[in-house]
């Protein structure tokens, strides 16, 4: 039994701790407090710019400067896009704090309803616009409230004077005046120039109260001038609505270049798009068809298969071709002329639209021979305009082609194009044989291109387009008063997956005056609906109507006496193309 003075003294003995155990720890607290000092001296004496970026962050901030966008005129200098100094109202919703009479007075200011308000208040996170653009005199009305954390800025908004009728050329811009659409968006590297940036003072509230420095000064964008003309473009875009309203059609669009320089003066479209509110504005108003939607050409393909046989020597204007009985079958295939002919000459082919006729002289032609023409002329190729989705249409290499795709192509089947594409074509025609080069900006002077057909066969295809305007033609509504014409109508089914369906797309190509080309106008019109289709009944009078005005706008002297228009009797038989 052990005794209680022993016991006692167990109980209370203290243990000992490690005799290296008060260094190691005191040593370890020397090391962090050196290592912090260290850290000090650093960032104080050597490199202060962390303590520097954190305290400025709590009171600078870096602040965007829009740039001005460059504007787009006319080829006269006529606005068609302007940047107007505009206001956007913004929030950090969490740091929102207002009363509801003062939320109610900012909705008003804003003239907004009070719950469109807060539906935008209540989105939450670190940022929200409330309403932009606001005129400069409605931010500052918002502003006098002192509402903890609302607050604007400058921005440019985008003004564009010819509304719906330059919309699908001029396109438009989004947010921050960025180009979206049309060549606000193609040329958005010369329009939009840089943003700039400056460095400001904000109180604890967020607010403003000092401007440090600019740090980066905004670049201007640059100015922008079309080859439009403004005057001639609201002259298409009034008639291509017209004609699309009258033939109850789907859509329509116009071209019009000039033969000297390959500029496009106009291109319209229906339906269109305001592009100062796009509200509810669907996606198929906005398409430019006549750069982005290809269609088959029908008939006004025909000149084309004539001009590759002229200069391959395998027909004169004047060679006669059998076209009875009117159709031409090629293994289970047959062609169909509108009208039965007979024996008809190269030219007539053209003027009366024979489908049997330019199958006939198509399948005499190797089909490399036929191919290397339109190519040439630039189909299967985009126009080049830089325009944005500009499309390039559809041909075929010639080793794919068989006999019957070979003959329908001569009359505009199996091949696709676009308008500015087919209207490009025409210039071979309207030249003596050169393709010219197309634009949307403005160019200087009389412009060089490139041979395709020989002088003396692009005389001849004109003589013949002549002929188709004239009675006995095709399209003796695409006469002008004063002046000689040329054109060739087109009529062709629309293809829909594979199977060719009764919707049709009316055309019509021509120049004038025939003597010295100097416009070469296209018309299409999708899915007219009014009772007619062809192609010389629908488009041609359209354009007669623009073509006339045109040239008489332009001052253009008259190449033919003021009374040469000679339209067949009332209830005379038309010829008309299939």
């Amino acid at each position: 039994m052990k005794s209680p003075r022993t016991t006692h003294s167990a109980a209370n003995a203290t243990p000992k701790l490690p005799r290296l155990r008060a260094p190691l720890v005191f040593g370890g607290l020397l090391i962090l407090l050196l290592g912090l000092l260290g850290r000090s001296l650093y960032l104080q004496r050597i490199d202060n710019d962390f303590l520097q970026e954190q305290g400025s962050s709590r009171y600078s901030r870096e602040i965007d400067v829009p740039a001005h966008r460059g504007r787009i005129v006319d080829r006269f200098g006529d606005p068609l896009a302007i940047s107007t100094p505009v206001k956007a109202v913004w929030a950090w919703p969490d740091q929102v704090v207002a009363t509801p009479d003062q939320l109610r007075a900012l909705a008003a200011a804003l003239e907004m309803t009070p719950a469109a308000l807060n539906q935008k208040l209540a989105q939450g996170g670190d940022f929200v616009y409330v309403k932009k653009p606001v005129a400069p005199e409605v931010a500052d009305r918002a502003a006098a409230l002192k509402i903890k954390g609302v607050h604007d800025e400058n921005e440019y908004w985008r003004y564009y004077p010819g509304g719906e009728v330059m919309s699908h050329v001029v396109g438009f811009t989004g947010d921050h005046d960025v180009g979206q659409e049309g060549l606000e968006l193609a040329q958005q590297s010369w329009l939009g120039g840089k943003r700039g940036s400056r460095r400001v003072i904000i109180n604890r509230r967020g607010e403003i109260v000092e401007d440090v420095k600019s740090i980066r000064a905004p670049q201007e964008g640059r100015d922008l001038a079309l080859s439009i003309d403004s005057r001639l473009q609201y002259l298409a875009f009034r008639e291509i609505k017209a004609a699309v309203d009258a033939n109850k059609a789907h859509a329509g669009a116009v071209v019009m270049l000039d033969v000297k320089t390959g500029e496009v003066l106009a291109l319209a479209n229906w339906p269109s798009y305001n592009p100062n509110n796009r509200v509810r504005v669907t996606r198929d108003k906005m398409r430019n068809r006549a750069l982005i939607d290809t269609f088959e050409p029908g008939s006004t393909l025909k000149p084309f298969t004539i001009a590759a046989a002229l200069d391959a020597g395998k027909v004169r204007p004047g060679s006669i071709i059998d076209t009875a009985p009117g159709t031409l079958t090629i293994g289970r295939a047959t062609i169909h002329d509108a009208h039965r002919e007979g024996a008809l000459t190269v030219e007539q082919v053209i003027q009366k639209s024979s489908n049997v006729g330019a199958a006939k002289i198509a399948l005499s032609l190797p089909a490399e021979t036929m191919w290397q023409t339109l190519s040439a002329t630039g189909f299967g190729a985009t126009p080049m305009t830089g325009f944005p989705g500009e499309v390039s249409g559809r041909l075929r290499p010639a080793k794919s082609w068989r006999p019957i795709e070979q003959a329908t192509m001569a009359f505009g089947h199996g091949i696709s194009v676009n308008l500015v594409q087919l209207a490009r074509a025409y210039t071979v025609f309207a030249t003596d044989g050169e393709l010219k080069p197309v634009s949307l900006l403005k160019v200087d002077g009389a412009i060089a291109g490139r041979p395709v057909i020989s002088a003396d066969t692009a005389r001849a295809v004109r003589r013949m387009l002549e002929m188709v305007v004239l009675p006995g033609g095709t399209a003796p509504k695409a006469q002008v008063a004063g002046y000689r014409v040329a054109g060739k109508t087109g009529t062709a089914h629309k293809l829909e997956g594979r199977v060719y369906v009764d919707k049709y797309v009316s055309s019509f190509v021509g120049f004038a005056p025939a003597s010295n080309p100097r416009l070469v106008i296209a018309i299409m019109i999708d899915e007219p609906a009014g009772g007619q289709y062809y192609g010389g009944t629908v488009a041609a009078p359209v354009f007669s109507s623009i073509m006339g005005a045109a040239l008489r706008l332009l001052g253009v002297p008259p190449d033919a006496p003021i009374d040469n228009v000679v339209l067949p009797p009332d209830g005379a038989d038309v010829r008309e193309e299939t």
